[in-house]
């Protein structure tokens, strides 16, 4: 008996029955052997998500495979951070005796494990050497990581035993959430990994969870469903980063606990290089940046709602003109719909029962009413209110309009997540064959403005996920537009498996910043559920009436959030084109005054943003506050620039660029601002 898999390299491997990841890894090479960590595991259909297992895990015959290693990027990453969270928890359980825990999952760029402590016992960041000396002692013994599949009641009756409450709910949970057709993932709030569904998880309603999968390292069991790499000795490098607290299950009427953070890498050269690029981030978090250069402001009576001062109001405005100068040049035209619609909309569309809980709701007059969280449901109703002739297709409608999710309190953070924003939204309705070219439309525009940032662009391809609506056929089809687009022009793109919208594929835009941080922001969407659902039409050509592809596209995201990557990109340094204040005349003395305030006019009659100061303070404070304002240029003006009738300049970071006539710097300053305006759009 033997079982037969398919290498990536399309190359079948003949292994013994029976046989493991490892030893799939051990049949290609004995490098290969030594540097697994885990294993994917797939079957070749479309769209199907390859899952990640154990390397002692038995292969399917038939599986398609791949082996991961450190080489591996992220998935590594995320694969001994997992690891790493758990070597916080058996350590935390050794120092204090009678904690709780509940969930430790990897997250973006590490780790965290929440924590209910005995009373009288409060965490602080004094704590971690004490911990981290437990968890390097852990890692040091090398402790493998044994994979156990428990019979449910058997699991439950251990960690009630235990006294470990929350590993109980979630067991209780997987089992409902099984009963009523959710998957593993869905039942932890999140912490998919820490779900713990062995055989008979299940996606459909009646077929129930068997049993549940334990891991064990050294003295520490854990409930969770996977994987990790074969021992503790994979984690490198690791560090506790801080201490927060966290209410169980996100509900603020339950349980505050303890959630510790942290992050692990392969080597020690790597966490130091993290590290210190968390130093630089935390001198631009923009929350400090905004302040600092007076563009907005948060309140406790409006919570995740920015306050938008003068100076940012400015930067705020000048995306969006240019989201509708480019538009404009594009054939989109700008519309304003509602911010409160009646719930029937949001039946409609499908989000009043997957999205209701991130939304903000009311009764009026005794009808069920929503804020809007996005723009596309009016949109739709919108061209469905008007009779629509192939001649007329496609219809660009755009609209930096404003929306609001409820979002919890606990996730809020500055301007990268809020519940009042606005996006570049837009929506494209076109007859199938018109999809092509407007798919290149929106990939065009999209390179375009990311041109105006230097920004690097990735691109992913995000496939049908589990639960969708519209039919195979449909999702085969949009999936394939995407694709074709993205290879006629010859882009480079991952695939992201299982992460499209419910409604459509899409092609997700992540950008890297000057930190190296990757951020995902636009999206380009195409959908033929929603019109389907809305029932929209035009009239084609054959005088009969036909549904309409719509496409999905947003390039900034939301605003707020682009201002507060930019302006950690920049270290608060904008482009001169966004720069609140462009120039700044300075005052030696009193004395020069009105010849200041002349050179301010003359700027200002050109359109630019000048600000003048005359205080009678001295030239070197004044130099030294301008450069702490980040301002791009300082115009400074005694007794030789008034008898000249000329001005010396100033550059941000680029020192004294000597004398010259008002002319001459203004003429400098347009040329600068045609040059950034008249890039590739």
């Amino acid at each position: 008996m033997s079982v037969t898999v398919t290498l990536p390299d399309g190359k079948p491997l003949e292994l013994p029955d029976g046989a493991t990841g490892a030893d799939a890894a051990a049949a290609i090479g004995p490098g290969l052997a030594r540097a697994a960590l885990a294993i994917e595991v797939g079957q070749a259909k479309d769209g199907e998500v390859p899952q990640l297992r154990d390397l002692a895990r038995s292969l399917p015959d038939g599986a398609h495979i791949a082996i991961l290693t450190k080489d591996d990027g992220p998935k590594a990453l995320e694969l001994i951070r997992h690891d790493a969270a758990h070597v916080l928890a058996a350590a935390v359980m050794e120092l204090y005796p009678g904690v709780k825990i509940s969930i430790g999952p990897p997250i973006t760029d590490g780790f965290y494990y929440d924590f209910e402590f005995p009373g009288g016992v409060t965490i602080s960041e004094a704590d971690f050497p004490k911990i981290e000396e437990r968890m390097r002692a852990h890692v040091k013994a090398a402790e493998a990581f044994v994979r156990e599949e428990v019979p449910v009641e058997r699991a439950r009756e251990r960690f009630l035993s235990e006294r470990q409450d929350y590993k109980v709910e979630l067991i209780d949970d997987l089992v409902r959430g099984a009963a009523h057709g959710r998957s593993a993932a869905a039942v932890g709030d999140g912490a998919g990994s820490e779900g713990g569904a062995g055989r008979g998880t299940a996606t459909e309603a009646g077929n129930p969870i068997t049993s549940v999968s334990l891991y064990t390292n050294g003295p520490f069991t854990d409930l969770c469903r996977g994987p990790h790499a074969p021992s503790t000795k994979t984690i490198g490098a690791f560090k506790l980063s801080s201490v927060a607290g966290a209410y169980w299950r996100g509900d603020s009427n339950r349980t505050m606990l303890t959630r510790i953070y942290g992050t692990a890498f392969f080597s020690k050269a790597e966490l130091d290089e993290h590290l210190e690029r968390i130093e630089q981030a935390r001198a631009r978090d923009h929350r400090k940046l905004g302040r600092e250069l007076g563009l907005f402001v948060f309140s406790d009576l409006s919570p995740g709602a920015a306050f938008w001062l003068p100076a940012g109001t400015i930067v705020w405005n000048e995306l969006v003109a240019l989201s509708r100068r480019m538009g404009r040049e594009r054939g989109y035209t700008e519309v304003k719909t509602p911010q409160i619609f009646d719930a029937e909309l949001w039946k409609t569309s499908g989000h009043w029962g997957k999205f209701r809980e991130h939304m903000f709701t009311l009764e009026v007059e005794g009808r069920e009413m929503g804020v809007k969280p996005m723009n596309c449901p009016g949109h739709l109703h919108l061209f469905a209110m008007q009779r629509h002739s192939y001649r007329e297709l496609p219809v660009r409608y755009s609209e930096p309009g404003l929306l609001h999710r409820n979002e919890a309190s606990g996730v809020l953070h500055g301007l990268l997540r809020v519940r009042h924003f606005a996006q570049d939204d837009a929506h494209i309705f076109c007859t199938e064959e018109q999809v092509q070219d407007e798919l290149a439309g929106c990939l065009e525009m999209l390179f375009d403005t990311y041109a105006m940032f230097d920004f690097d662009v990735r691109l992913e391809l995000s496939t049908r996920p589990q639960v969708r609506s519209g039919s195979d056929e449909m999702w085969d089809r949009a999936e394939d537009h995407l694709a074709k687009a993205l290879e006629a022009r010859g882009l480079h793109y991952e695939l992201n498996p299982g992460d499209g919208a419910f409604y459509g594929p899409k092609i997700d835009i992540h950008i890297t910043d000057s930190l190296a941080r990757s951020w995902q922001l636009g999206t380009v969407q195409i959908d033929y559920s929603m019109p389907e659902r809305f029932g929209v039409t035009y009239t084609g050509a054959d005088n009969a009436e036909h549904q309409p592809v719509m496409i999905h596209r947003a390039l900034f995201g939301s605003y707020e959030r682009f201002i507060g990557i930019m302006l950690e990109h920049y270290a608060g340094e904008l482009p001169l084109w966004l720069a609140p204040v462009q120039a700044i005349v300075l005052a030696v003395s009193d004395r020069f005054g009105d010849y200041a305030s002349e050179v301010r006019d003359a700027l200002l009659a050109r359109e630019l943003r000048v600000e003048l100061d005359a205080r009678s303070e001295s030239i070197a404070r004044k130099i030294r506050e301008a450069e702490l304002r980040k301002l791009p240029y300082m115009l400074v003006v005694g007794e030789r620039e008034r008898a000249e009738r000329t001005v010396s300049v100033r550059a941000h970071h680029g020192g004294d660029l000597g004398s010259m006539t008002v002319e001459a710097f203004t003429d400098r300053l347009s040329g600068e601002l045609s040059a950034s305006y008249s890039r590739p759009r």
